[in-house]
């Protein structure tokens, strides 16, 4: 049973489960948007608004946790987004579900920042 179990597997195992999120967060924060399935955005967010709750702070320390997840270039656009959402208690990220794909039918979402 999963009983308090969070996070999805994706039918990965964990070393390939968290660089397959990685690249995902690391898109996301370098532009912006993505469209990706349900499942997927919604982890994407899971861990996105984790590192953005971490770069509000703006110490050393948060940026080096950053780093360990994205680049140098993605963690210097994350931290120039920190200050805009430095009064909001979370939700800096949206998901809008935008059509079925074509081929399988899953449902497809688009993640985006708030304004």
């Amino acid at each position: 049973m999963r009983h308090k179990k969070q996070g999805r597997k994706f039918g990965l195992e964990k070393n390939e489960r968290k660089a397959f999120l990685n690249g995902l967060v690391r898109s996301f924060v370098l532009h912006g948007r993505i469209e990706t399935t349900l499942p997927r955005a919604k982890e994407t967010q899971r861990l996105t608004e984790r590192l953005l709750t971490t770069a509000r702070k703006g110490t050393l320390a948060a940026r080096r946790s950053a780093l360990r997840i994205l680049g140098p270039e993605e963690t210097k656009k994350l931290f120039e987004l920190a200050p805009k959402y430095a009064t909001r208690p979370g939700g800096y990220t949206r998901i809008t579900k935008i059509r079925a794909r074509s081929h399988d039918r899953a449902t497809m979402a688009a993640l985006e920042f708030v304004e």
